[in-house]
């Protein structure tokens, strides 16, 4: 894959009209994004099911940080399975795990039986099937342009941020109209039916494993990789902490609507720039994109430390979205770069793992900062990019491939 440019203009041929229109590929990214829209909701569908149950804000936002936590642990070990079996037989059952503990969250009743509900969560979290990771692994495959393939990780990571606008979004719309336990019970439909498009999809159920015997380190034996991932770690800690800086400033402003918008606008502010992003090649090497959007990444959250008002807290939030997917995309070059042969999948899933370990950390912080007020609050994802931006900023002389 061509992972640098030397000058700026349009890629050639490599739109995203002729990346939509190649064999597989609408189906495949749709029902990855359907499949992954649990990722967007289950945070918030878990915060509001205890919630609803008048169970506490801290409850809620560590049972939501627990379910990050266990997929963010279950991504590589999962995508090492892709690697070794294929994609069919550990998406059907990872699904088919995620979809039952899902069903029976709302049945354990948070509240009442705090460790049950733990469980269930653990096991949906655990079982979160490696779709984005295996979609990354069959790009090679459905796009064999290199050009077109950079167009395709453009499109890949501007479309996911609209898992994190729909997700947030149906959740409370859920929860709103019929309960939150049917907000519950969405989300595992949702993961359903996005796994079923893709497993069924030739491309998944065809795709060859390397057989090789692996390195007990997996991709984590490069150094520039163990970089990216701790940075990428910071990044996830403002991701985390947003959820929680958007319901308690839903409810210390009396705008409930205010728990799935704000979340929301960041997300719309990364889809629209991954696009943009993606049209174009850049001069620089992808190493040197991502210092550069994960410092305008950090700078983004400023405006949101002085607890606007809701309509104004919007607007600002959009700001750090216009970095994100850029940074992705970047980071994502990174990692097809510097990943082992035959251990693409891993990478990629270690890749989601330290965001979403991050983000667990960051919605555990950022609950029990909220009350300490809405300024400690803020700081969360400020000092998450802060840290992220550092750390390559010192280290990215590993990231040169």
């Amino acid at each position: 894959m061509s992972t640098s440019s030397t000058a700026t203009g349009p890629a050639r041929d490599s739109g995203y009209r002729a990346v939509l229109g190649r064999r597989h590929v609408a189906r495949l990214l749709g029902g990855t994004l359907i499949g992954r829209l649990p990722t967007g909701m289950a945070p918030i569908a878990i915060m509001l099911l205890v919630r609803a149950e008048d169970g506490s804000l801290a409850l809620a936002g560590l049972l939501s940080a627990l379910f990050g936590l266990a997929a963010a642990v279950g991504q590589p070990l999962l995508g090492r399975m892709v690697d070794r079996h294929g994609q069919t037989r550990v998406l059907v059952g990872a699904t088919g795990a995620a979809t039952t503990a899902f069903l029976l969250l709302p049945c354990a009743s948070p509240t009442r039986h705090p460790v049950l509900a733990a469980l269930a969560v653990v096991v949906a979290g655990l079982s979160t099937p490696p779709l984005e990771a295996g979609l990354r692994a069959l790009w090679p495959v459905l796009v064999p342009d290199p050009d077109q393939q950079r167009a395709a990780l453009s499109l890949d990571s501007a479309t996911q941020g609209l898992v994190f606008v729909a997700g947030p979004l149906l959740a409370t719309a859920f929860s709103a109209g019929a309960g939150p336990h049917t907000a519950v019970a969405a989300t595992a439909a949702l993961g359903l039916l996005g796994a079923g498009m893709v497993v069924s999809a030739e491309p998944s159920h065809t795709w060859s494993p390397n057989a090789r015997e692996q390195h007990w380190l997996g991709p984590l034996r490069v150094p520039g990789l163990r970089v990216l991932f701790a940075s990428l770690a910071g990044i996830g800690v403002a991701l985390g902490a947003v959820n929680v800086l958007a319901l308690s400033a839903a409810e210390r402003h009396h705008a409930g609507w205010l728990a799935g918008l704000l979340p929301a606008a960041l997300s719309v502010g990364s889809t629209l720039a991954g696009l943009l992003y993606g049209r174009r090649t850049w001069p620089g090497s992808p190493v040197a994109h991502l210092v550069t959007v994960t410092a305008g990444f950090t700078a983004g959250w400023l405006p949101l430390l002085p607890d606007p008002a809701p309509s104004v807290a919007v607007v600002c939030a959009v700001l750090p979205g216009l970095f994100l997917a850029p940074l992705l995309t970047a980071s994502f070059l990174t990692v097809d770069a510097l990943a082992p042969r035959g251990e693409t999948t891993e990478a990629f899933a270690w890749l989601i793992a330290v965001i979403g370990t991050g983000q667990a950390a960051g919605t555990a912080l950022a609950s029990l900062a909220a009350t300490a007020g809405p300024l400690v609050c803020a700081a969360v994802p400020l000092t998450g990019a802060a840290a992220a931006l550092a750390l390559l900023h010192r280290a990215r002389r590993h990231l040169t491939f």
